[in-house]
């Protein structure tokens, strides 16, 4: 379609904002639940087929792939035609996968399905792009905020799931999420907004090269590895873990796992409200600290200390019971809600006119956290033997976010200080030999 010039796309807030920032909420919401439901179905498929620990890491992973490898593809495509078009499109797709979950016995069509469901997953990258057509620049933390509450869809799975297999039995999980999805996407093909005309500027679009030639957005999406693709990991990880560290039982499981998703996805909002107020790159940094303290503590394997007295032992025991371990999860969820809210803050300060195909970029890789973490957490616990070892994996990858970052603001701040010394004068021909001055007027 032909691009249009811009005119208040960072200027603005149009009038029908607000519903197309509820109306895309739900939607986003809805796909998120498709897109997390091996999270919950995930156990009972594990002793159903007997899987070990690495298989079920990969049937975890499989729409996790598919949803993360699409985003980017879907995102630039959202820069050039209708994201709201395309987004309709996508939840059809997903309708007959659902439909087909009851015949399926297998492992590999378990795999198989979990790929198609993971169409669901690009529907952030849509709505991102949708969204932010609609807000004004110092509202896009707050506006993209809200709409990423949508990660609360999961909830969905984690309620309805076991209520559907208790009451109707597990051939219904699927026909039932079918027939809520093709509600909802009548619901917003009916009433969400077409995108206002400012949303496909005359700009040009980013192509995969220039995306891939950019190191500010690699960094972007490192940090959103961490803070999107490790909530992934672990809503799909932590029922397992509950029920292996601490002898839970499963719904028990799922209730913990819950609370931390509900709390995570609830704080974007105001996340995105922190990032309008003191700078995106200001919340990334303090979520970064506060969760790397935690996951110092989570990392830590139970242990038994003995001390070899003069007259007897001394046993101690180092572990963390069940409350402080789900405290110490509860912040690190906070603070990730805190950190995708203000990731795509900055993103839109630096890249307002592709939001879908930085943006998709973005999230491709954040997402592939949410597929790669779930089996490297199988294979360390398979290989080592120790429960918190997918703690010890996460330690590492914040680890390098932070240095990663760190270096990334002192070239920045050099930068702007080389800047200023330029405009007032204070570097001359020679500090600069490689700058040319003409010769001053005599």
């Amino acid at each position: 379609m032909a691009h249009r010039a811009p005119t208040t796309l960072a200027q603005a807030t149009l009038p029908e904002a607000n519903r197309a920032l509820l109306l895309a909420t739900l939607a986003f919401a809805a796909c998120f639940s498709v897109w997390t439901l091996y999270a919950v179905m995930g156990i009972t498929l594990q002793q159903q087929l007997s899987l070990s620990a690495t298989e079920y890491g990969i049937l975890l992973a499989a729409p996790i792939l598919s949803g993360a490898v699409l985003r980017l593809p879907f995102g630039m495509l959202a820069d050039r035609i209708s994201s709201r078009r395309i987004w309709i499109y996508q939840m059809l797709i997903i309708i007959p996968a659902l439909l087909m979950l009851p015949l399926v016995s297998s492992y590999a069509g378990y795999l198989f399905l979990g790929l198609w469901f993971g169409l669901s997953g690009v529907s952030f990258t849509l709505g991102v792009r949708y969204v932010s057509s609609w807000f004004a620049s110092s509202r896009q933390g707050r506006a993209l905020g809200l709409f990423g509450v949508g990660n609360a869809g999961v909830a969905i799975t984690f309620v309805l799931v076991p209520l559907t297999i208790h009451h109707l039995g597990w051939q219904w999980v699927g026909p039932l999420y079918a027939a809520g999805m093709l509600m909802i996407t009548t619901l917003f093909a009916v009433f969400s907004p077409a995108e206002p005309a400012q949303a496909y500027p005359e700009t040009p679009s980013l192509s995969l090269r220039q995306l891939a030639s950019d190191a500010r957005i690699w960094r972007f999406s490192l940090y959103y590895y961490f803070v999107f693709g490790s909530f992934l990991a672990l809503l799909l990880w932590l029922p397992q873990y509950y029920m292996q560290a601490y002898a839970m039982s499963a719904p028990h499981a799922m209730a913990f796992t819950l609370f931390f998703v509900a709390t995570s996805s609830m704080v974007r909002a105001l996340g995105g409200w922190f990032a309008d107020r003191y700078g995106g790159r200001a919340v990334n940094w303090s979520v970064f600290w506060v969760c790397i303290i935690c996951l110092f503590f989570l990392s830590y394997p139970p242990t038994t200390l003995i001390i070899h007295g003069m007259e007897k032992n001394v046993q101690l025991e180092i572990g963390l019971n069940v409350w402080w371990f789900t405290l110490l999860i509860f912040v690190i969820g906070v603070a990730q809600g805190f950190g995708r809210a203000s990731v795509y803050k900055v993103i839109h300060d630096y890249y307002p006119h592709h939001m879908g195909s930085t943006g998709g970029f973005v999230a491709a890789i954040g997402a592939l956290g949410g597929c790669t973490l779930p089996i490297v957490f199988g294979l360390a616990q398979d290989a080592l033997g120790i429960i918190t070892g997918c703690f010890m994996i996460l330690y590492g990858v914040l680890a390098m976010c932070m240095i990663t970052m760190f270096f990334a603001n002192q070239a920045a701040q050099y930068q702007q200080k080389l800047a200023q010394a330029r405009r007032d004068n204070f570097l001359l021909d020679d500090d600069i030999p490689f700058e040319h001055e003409d010769p001053p007027c005599k």
